[in-house]
């Protein structure tokens, strides 16, 4: 698809993910014991044979730039296209009113761009997607914007912080409502949008121009009556990360293979920043169940129904179980982890019990010492 441009809009942060974003981008928020939530849309594009992708940056963007680096692992390391990474519009606005600001800082890079569409995306709603037939789909029913939806599990599913569609029978949408007020349809927006290039500057230069900066109210739910806004059901897996609850809980699902397996490989592989660790190394006295455990790891405690990132030291009578652990942090011995989630570098030292509840893990901030 090199008739279409990538775009990972990061412009707004998900709040409620508390401690997990006080350091970095939503986007950078570590998840399935080696990857970052922006991996998954990054990967997304490219396997769909997108190789012009601009991240439009807002806060804590240093970590974006350090996980990014030049694309290399999406091969976007190129010197036509390639990865690009949108610094944050500041200027001759005061203070952030919303998406469109940093849209409306970087048109000069739309129109540069030669591609004929655009699809854009955040990146706290978690799947794997081949964006080929959605582009196909949006051609084919003529739409001005087909937006990309998850029929939800209406028993199930958390519908907080949704928006949620009403379609026409030919696919049409209808109206969209914010936070689910609409509880007759389960139709989930995930956030992705397939718009030509010329309509998306000509909708952001108007929008702002009348002092309108959020995407989706004012570019989308505000012309609905005068645009073809078409649906493109997505019917595989999704994680939407947008708190504490659901980030613990998907990461939870992703100890069943069945999940992993189509979140991580179907229809394309997942690609993430490379490290070069030695193995996870087993003591004669360590127990692991049902738990994922990264490269780098030294496990000489109990591990269960747990995820642990690169580099973890489990000490010697050390229990964790039901618990997130990520990269580098340190359990000493006779510790013991119960519905946990520690952050980058925790160091939990000697005998100390942390515990938490399902529905609401205790999570500790990075290079806590407790």
């Amino acid at each position: 698809m090199n008739n279409v441009l990538g775009v990972i809009n990061l412009s707004i942060n998900q709040p409620l993910l508390h401690e997990l974003t006080y350091s970095r981008a939503t986007a950078t928020v570590p998840f399935g014991g080696r990857y970052r939530l922006i991996d998954f849309v990054l990967s997304n594009m490219v396997n769909s044979g997108i190789n012009n992708v601009a991240v439009l940056a807002h806060n804590n963007y240093r970590s974006i730039i350090d996980h990014l680096g030049s694309g290399k692992e999406w091969d976007l390391d190129r010197k036509y296209r390639g990865l690009f990474i949108l610094p944050p519009n500041n200027s001759n606005v005061p203070g952030f009113n919303g998406d469109l600001q940093n849209f409306y800082g970087s048109l000069e890079y739309f129109a540069r761009s030669t591609e004929e569409y655009v699809i854009v995306s955040s990146s706290h709603m978690i799947c794997n997607i081949n964006y080929t037939e959605a582009v196909e789909n949006h051609k084919r029913t003529n739409a001005d914007i087909t937006v990309i939806y998850k029929e939800m599990d209406v028993d199930r599913d958390d519908f907080s912080n949704l928006i949620t569609l009403d379609l026409a029978q030919d696919g049409r949408v209808v109206r969209m409502t914010e936070n689910r007020q609409n509880k007759e349809s389960n139709k989930a927006y995930m956030r992705m949008i397939i718009i030509k290039k010329e309509l998306l500057i000509n909708l952001v230069k108007k929008s702002v121009n009348q002092n309108y900066y959020d995407l989706v109210r004012h570019v989308i739910i505000r012309n609905l009556n005068e645009l073809k806004v078409y649906g493109y059901e997505y019917k595989g897996y999704l994680a939407v990360i947008n708190s504490v609850q659901n980030y613990f809980k998907h990461s939870k699902e992703l100890l069943n293979p069945e999940v992993w397996k189509s979140l991580f490989y179907e229809p394309g592989v997942i690609y993430t920043k490379i490290k070069d660790e030695p193995p996870a190394r087993y003591a004669s006295s360590a127990v692991v169940k049902n738990s994922q455990v990264a490269n780098g790891c030294i496990i000489e405690g109990t591990v269960e129904n747990s995820i642990l990132f690169r580099g973890v030291r489990i000490g010697k009578g050390a229990v964790v179980r039901n618990s997130i652990v990520m990269q580098k942090c340190v359990i000493d011995e006779d510790s013991s982890l119960d519905h946990v989630i520690l952050d980058k570098e925790v160091h939990v030292t000697r005998g100390n019990k942390l515990a938490g509840e399902e529905m609401s893990p205790t999570v500790f901030s990075k290079k806590s010492i407790i």
